[in-house]
Parts: C-alpha cells; sequence; structure tokens
C-alpha cells in the first residue's frame, strides 16, 4: 500500500513527469520529440497575454473562480454578498461545495456545447459555461436537499441526480451536445456515495457534504495553516474512490494515472505515470475559500502544472514538441493511449521549465508568483489563443475521446 499512496501526491507527478522528459530529451520517447529552443516562443505568448490580461501584474491564481467572472462581474460573489453567513468557515463550507462539484463537472464541454446566459442573453461555451451553468444550478438548490438553504451540495441530492437534470440545467439537446453527460452525472453520484460513507471527513459539523473537507482540514492545520500538497493528498485519498474503475495497486485506486512504457522503476510502480489533473485544478480553487475563512495556505508551488489540453496544446502549436510520426496528429485517441499519457506528462515538466524562464524575465520568484498565476496568467489562455489561431474551432491539437471525467 506504501507503494500506491506514494503515486497520490504532486511529488509523484511531478517526478515522474520530468522522468519523462529526461527520456524525451535523449530522443527515446516513442510518440514526441522535444526541442527546448522552442520555449522561448512558448514564454512570449504567455508574458504577452499576460501582460493583456493583467496589465497592472495583479494576477489571480488559476482555479476555477476565474471563470465565475462574466464580463467583468463576478457572479459568486454576488451570490456570496447577498447571502447570510453565520461565520467564514459556514461561507468556505459552501465554497467547498460548489467548487467541488463545479470542477467535476468541467471536464472539457466539446466544440459545439453553448450555455445561454440569462442575465447577458450571451451564449458562453467551454470552461466559462461549463461554469457559469453549474453556478446557476447551485444558486437555484440543485444540489442541495434542504429547500431553505439552496447554497450547498448534499449527498442525498447527488445520489438522486439524473442525466436529464444535467442536460435542463446545462441546456443540453440535440442541437446543443454536451459530451460525457453520463459520465459526469456518474461521477457526482459516486461523490455523493463516497460522502455518505465518510461522514468522519465529510459531515462532522454539517452533511455529509463535500464542503465538510473544510472541518476535516481545519483539524489538520498546524497553527492556522495548512500546505497546499497536503490539501492535494486529502483531496486524492478522500474522493479517489468516486472516480471510474481504472488502475489500482494494493487495492487503491489510482485516479488520473496512467501506463507509459518509458517510465522505468524497481518497484510495483514502474510504468505508472500519476498526473491528477482534476483534483490538482480541484486543490488551486479551494486554496481561497481556506484564505478567506483565515487558514494560510503554504507551499502552493509544491502543486504542479495541469495535464490537459490547453496546456499541453500550447506545446505543440509552439513546436516545443512535434509528433515523431506526424501521421499521428491525425488520429483519435482514448485518453489512456501511451501518446496522450506521455504529452500530458511532457506539459507538467515543461510548464516547470517555462515557469522558470518566464519569472527570470519578470524578475521574480517563486514564492511571490507560484506556478498557479502562471497558469492564469498565463499558459492557460495562451494556449487557447494559439488554438484558435491554428484551428478555427480553438479545438485541441491532438484528438482525444473523452468520458468527462478526465479533461
Amino acid at each position: 500500500m506504501v507503494d500506491a499512496l506514494s503515486l497520490l501526491s504532486a511529488q509523484a507527478v511531478r517526478e515522474r513527469a520530468h522522468r519523462l522528459l529526461m527520456v524525451g530529451l535523449e530522443d527515446r520517447l516513442p510518440h514526441f520529440r522535444i526541442d527546448l529552443t522552442r520555449l522561448d516562443t512558448a514564454v512570449g505568448l504567455v508574458l504577452a497575454t499576460m501582460r493583456r490580461t493583467y496589465p497592472l501584474g495583479e494576477v489571480p491564481f488559476h482555479s476555477r473562480w476565474r471563470h465565475f467572472m462574466i464580463d467583468g462581474e463576478d457572479r459568486w460573489a454576488a451570490i456570496a454578498g447577498a447571502a447570510s453567513w453565520p461565520d467564514p468557515v459556514a461561507r468556505a463550507r459552501a465554497e467547498f461545495d460548489l467548487a467541488i462539484v463545479s470542477v467535476l463537472l468541467d471536464a472539457g464541454a466539446g466544440p459545439l456545447w453553448r450555455y445561454r446566459d440569462s442575465a447577458s442573453e450571451v451564449a458562453i461555451g467551454r470552461s466559462e459555461g461549463l461554469a457559469l451553468a453549474s453556478l446557476d444550478m447551485f444558486d437555484a438548490g440543485a444540489f442541495s436537499a434542504h429547500e431553505d438553504d439552496p447554497l450547498r451540495v448534499d449527498a442525498e441530492a447527488l445520489l438522486r441526480l439524473t442525466a436529464e437534470d444535467l442536460r435542463r440545467g446545462f441546456q443540453v439537446t440535440d442541437d446543443n451536445p454536451l459530451v460525457g453527460v453520463e459520465g459526469r452525472v456518474e461521477l457526482l453520484r459516486r461523490l455523493g456515495a463516497q460522502l455518505a460513507a465518510q461522514p468522519e471527513v465529510f459531515g462532522s459539523r454539517d452533511g455529509p457534504r463535500p464542503g465538510g473537507l473544510v472541518d476535516y482540514l481545519l483539524s489538520r492545520a498546524e497553527g492556522g495553516a495548512i500546505a497546499a500538497p497536503a490539501i492535494l493528498s486529502v483531496v486524492l485519498q478522500q474522493l479517489g474512490p468516486i472516480w471510474p474503475s481504472r488502475l489500482s495497486l494494493d487495492d487503491v485506486p489510482l485516479g488520473d494515472c496512467w501506463r507509459h512504457p518509458s517510465l522505468v522503476t524497481d518497484d510495483a510502480t514502474t510504468g505508472l505515470v500519476p498526473l491528477h489533473k482534476l483534483s490538482q485544478w480541484l486543490t488551486y480553487s479551494l486554496i481561497e475559500p481556506l484564505q478567506r475563512a483565515g487558514v494560510a495556505v503554504a507551499d502552493i508551488d509544491g502543486l504542479t502544472g495541469l495535464a490537459e489540453y490547453r496546456n499541453g496544446g500550447l506545446f505543440i502549436d509552439t513546436g516545443v514538441l512535434s509528433f515523431r510520426d506526424p501521421a499521428e496528429a491525425e488520429r483519435e485517441y482514448d485518453v489512456g493511449a501511451p501518446l496522450i499519457v506521455e504529452w500530458r506528462a511532457l506539459t507538467v515538466a515543461l510548464l516547470d521549465q517555462l515557469a522558470q524562464i518566464t519569472r527570470q524575465r519578470l524578475g521574480v520568484d517563486a514564492a511571490a508568483f507560484p506556478l498557479a498565476k502562471i497558469l492564469e496568467g498565463g499558459t492557460w489562455a495562451a494556449g487557447r489563443a494559439i488554438a484558435f489561431e491554428r484551428r478555427p474551432d480553438g479545438s485541441p491539437p491532438i484528438k482525444v475521446v473523452s468520458d468527462g471525467t478526465v479533461f
């Protein structure tokens, strides 16, 4: 079990991603070649994007909360500001509820889906649209088991959630298709079951609900502080059972962890590449609610970059990564395909290298400008921008079959 638990950490993600990068720099990976001279191009795009979006240099963390900003209006702040919270921890519980459900519902929307915002009458796609749809459902009490308390998520409500509920809330029709609806609903049901099965973690004060994790983390904080990698470890261990059955080791589910032949170790974890994209993005999204509740979150840079298609697409579209066989760019892949695992792991390692160069150009250190800010400032937006320059629909440079639980 020790070997399995070692993979449920940001340290394992970073260490194994850099191992694959070193193999790639020796030109021994099966699918990609690496040209580090092209990193300057990627850094230039990131800096230009950052200066355009945040001209005063005040870059926030990359998290779900950014997606609740619609045309400069912070929709969640408006809702939270109108609510009556008995104390800051109560608000943090609600924010954990919202962030966890919203992140789990945002594993890629596909190029066609749009959500029509009732306030602006604008149709919004991709992550921003998914965020707004989940926020509207949350605000309407769609995930609450208490009619007089809509701003919460309860295990009971998640367990009875249906695909039709989600299609209705997300405005899904034949003409407005959303990929992976069934997968998303099943994930939320699994979440409900896990909450109900672990009341000591999720229901010690009020629950069972995702927000119960606030109280659990507070009980583990030392001197009013907790490290970001420790939050991730809790997320991975406590929410690990909700993920679809994939790889496990010593009966421990490994979540977003995959096999790649070039990753060789001398123990039972050989060939295993942990990435934990959604869990890490969720962890980034839990930092601000904890800070608002008075908890100091340390070692934010101990988390890694996110192995998703905007960050990964940035490296392909700028030429840092190139296909060893150009024909592979035209094929479609399952998320567990070695090519996808290789791409995602290289993305994590290359984000570290890009971050170091970016900080040097800005004259800042990691403490002042953690990776969470570079992602937001940043690589994710630059990856999206260059994707639309290269492809009219802004799709990633690799076709991935998604079940709604990884990307």
